[in-house]
């Protein structure tokens, strides 16, 4: 007998939870009552117990999903034991082998997500997978989810390829289940070839339209004539000087003159759309000031082998700069607040909005309450928080909220800019390359490391008094780090 676990009923003003923690996996025997999954919503962490005993036989949603009330997550055989589990398995292979097709379905979207991208299939038709691969990246304006085989076999069938928009629960490709490669692949190439289409994976055909090809242009040198990549590019390299000889007498033309259209990313576009918002639905205004690195340059010089070997963890200038900024939002309760129709919201809380750029794009997770860490725990808060970005593993929870935000394009080498405000927050403050500068010191010229300060601000809220005594007092601070130890 088997049992569905579920996602258990959430509170009526919270929309959709994470899946935190399996603390088991498939295969494993369990008890009644143990904890299987922890189920994290904004507010608390639920705990799900097995009814019964028995053996768990599969996840549907692995660590990191989203998931609804009520939702079926997993599957538990009650009263199997361990060592029966590769046989509980074996009738799910029988009907598998003898032609068992599962749909390939986007999973359940967050409530305040319409619809999804399809961004890359990791496979293409008629390609041997396992279970548990990542199969295809479905990406939304916040995060990527991943969609996995539910079981060993054949990728079928491509139904949404990859560009294309779908929703929640949409069907976009077939699995095959028990099949083999060896099996499936003449079976695909026969209809391919008779059809004369279908001879290119989805990324083949993505570098085809870059490429400006069809697939009749290309000949396929793949198994039953697939055309591969490198069928592409031998296509694409000898068409390019043919096709611009005849232009080129004429107009003496240096080099190869190409170009490439490609849609946005839904991240993409999300950032432009807040970008262009901010612009226009904000008085934004930006104000300046220059900061001597010097003191900090120097302490960290001297105590960043200890402080790496004492934390296991390096000391960065970010560490600093989330302090001082932390201790400024404090002195100027507006810069951490925010407009909410007519009302104006003051948060007693710092919550800090990190700008980190990852292969997407830029996006800017938080790092919570950070009037309560400690400059190593800042630091490997961020160092998290930039590797998650990095592989594609920042959660909705990661992204949402934020008081302030900080941005750093001094690590691109950028002298000065002018940053734009991150909705509904009412201040950025951007930070900027530390460059040798010389300046007036008690009338003599120094050469000190300077840094540009940038605040750009919601005017509407904050005023030009409140603004520049903000950043004054974040310069004080990093001009003299003790101020930090000392509270003054």
């Amino acid at each position: 007998m088997t049992t569905e676990i579920k996602v258990p009923v959430l509170p009526e003003s919270v929309a959709d939870a994470t899946v935190a923690t399996w603390h088991v996996k498939v295969g494993d025997k369990v008890s009644r009552d143990q904890v299987l999954v922890d189920i994290e919503t904004d507010k608390v962490v639920l705990e799900v117990p097995a009814t019964a005993d028995g053996v768990i036989t599969e996840i549907s949603q692995d660590e990191g999903a989203t998931v609804l009330g009520e939702q079926v997550i997993a599957i538990l055989s009650e009263g199997a034991s361990a060592d029966a589990a590769p046989a509980a398995e074996a009738p799910a292979a029988a009907p598998a082998a003898s032609g068992k097709v599962i749909d390939v379905v986007v999973p359940v979207l967050p409530e305040s997500v319409a619809d999804a991208t399809v961004a890359t299939w990791h496979v293409a038709e008629g390609e041997a997978v396992t279970r548990d691969q990542n199969l295809v990246d479905i990406e939304t304006d916040k995060v990527v989810l991943e969609v996995v085989a539910q079981e060993d076999g054949v990728l079928g069938k491509i139904i949404h390829a990859e560009g294309d928009t779908v929703l929640g629960e949409q069907k976009i490709g077939e699995l095959n289940a028990g099949a083999s490669a060896s099996a499936a692949a003449p079976a695909a190439s026969a209809p391919e070839a008779d059809a004369g289409e279908g001879v290119a994976s989805p990324s083949v055909r993505r570098l085809l339209n870059e490429k400006g090809l069809t697939e009749a242009d290309v000949k396929g040198t793949g198994k039953g004539g697939r055309i591969t990549k490198e069928d592409v590019e031998a296509a694409s390299k000898p068409a390019a000087p043919q096709a611009a000889a005849p232009a080129a007498a004429p107009v003496a033309a240096v080099g190869e003159r190409s170009q490439k259209r490609v849609p946005m990313t839904r991240l993409r576009k999300t950032i432009a759309n807040r970008l262009l918002e901010a612009k226009n639905s904000t008085a934004m205004l930006t104000t300046f000031n220059e900061v001597n690195m010097k003191p900090i340059m120097d302490l960290r010089k001297q105590y960043k082998d200890v402080f790496e070997k004492t934390h296991d963890t390096r000391l960065g200038f970010m560490s600093f700069y989330v302090k001082a900024v932390t201790e400024a939002l404090k002195r100027f309760p507006a810069v951490n607040a925010s407009i909410d129709g007519d009302d104006i919201v003051y948060h007693n809380f710092f919550d800090i909005s990190i700008a980190v750029s990852t292969p997407r794009g830029l996006v800017t997770p938080v790092l919570r309450d950070a009037d309560q860490l400690s400059m190593a725990g800042i630091e490997k808060g961020i160092k998290d928080l930039a590797i998650k970005g990095r592989d594609g593993k920042l959660t909705m929870d990661d992204m949402q909220g934020g008081n302030f935000t900080i941005t750093n394009g001094g690590v691109f080498g950028s002298l000065l800019s002018t940053p734009i405000i991150n909705l509904p927050q009412t201040a950025i403050l951007g930070m900027h390359k530390i460059q040798d500068r010389p300046m007036a010191v008690d009338g003599k010229v120094e050469i000190l490391p300077m840094m540009y300060l940038a605040l750009s601000y919601d005017h509407r809220l904050i005023d030009g008094k409140e603004s520049v005594g903000f950043l004054v007092t974040i310069k004080e601070l990093l001009e003299d780090p003790t101020r930090l130890l000392l509270d003054i």
